[in-house]
């Protein structure tokens, strides 16, 4: 931690877990609402099947551009993904 930072301002390994785990969860419910398997939403992200799959689990942190290329494929925004940090933080 930075000098000066206090615990409020960062977060710990278990709730950046939880964030990616969130944010997954929320692509594969939205994912299988609009009827697309992994490889169908991968081809229409331009993002490799296994990749999404990585996402979905919450084993991976997205750049922005690839949470607006999954959003606009999955027709929400990004808003959508992002979970309260309230909730995080309680987990």
């Amino acid at each position: 931690m930075l000098k000066g930072m206090s615990k409020e301002r960062t977060l710990t390994p278990n709730e950046c877990k939880a964030l990616k785990k969130s944010f997954g969860e929320y692509v594969r419910k939205r994912r299988k609402v609009i009827g697309l398997s992994q490889e169908a939403l991968g081809f229409e992200c331009g993002l490799h099947r296994t990749y999404i799959g990585s996402i979905e689990r919450g084993e991976t942190n997205l750049s922005l551009e690839n949470m607006a290329v999954l959003a606009i494929s999955l027709r929400c925004e990004i808003r959508d993904f992002i979970p309260s940090l309230k909730d995080i933080r309680s987990r």
